[in-house]
């Protein structure tokens, strides 16, 4: 792990009700068809906040408010090592569209098994399953 650049990767917790939005990574992409949250790389000279508010409009035509960090998590890819931010997020305006993924889908927190997750988000969802939000 040492020596290898960090990349800084944020994500968005966005909930509706009891349930929160995921989508299917592209099957073209490194890890093509897990599941993961809404986001992406940050660029350089911007913060992660106008990052996740850039990738959102991207992926789902959708302009989010951006919370409080839910968690962070660092992940050894074997192609590369990221730090991952997820926030709690809202959607201001617009409906998701599936403008980049696979699928999209609004799941409860009961029906995260039925679903195969990035590694980087694994320490997420046994959060979330511990009832924590």
């Amino acid at each position: 792990m040492e020596n290898r650049k960090v990349t800084e990767v944020v994500a968005a917790l966005i909930w509706e009700g009891d349930r929160f939005l995921i989508c299917q990574r592209p099957a073209h992409k490194a890890r093509g068809l897990l599941w993961e949250f809404v986001g992406g790389k940050v660029d350089p000279g911007e913060t992660k906040q106008q990052a996740l508010v850039r990738e959102c409009r991207e992926e789902l035509a959708v302009e989010v408010a951006v919370g409080d960090v839910f968690m962070e998590v660092l992940h050894d890819y074997p192609d590369l090592l990221v730090r991952l931010t997820l926030f709690h997020s809202v959607i201001a305006a617009g409906k998701p569209q599936m403008l980049e993924h696979n699928d999209i889908r609004w799941i409860t927190v009961e029906e995260i098994p039925n679903f195969d997750f990035c590694p980087a988000d694994e320490d997420i969802l046994k959060k979330l399953m511990e009832g924590k939000r």
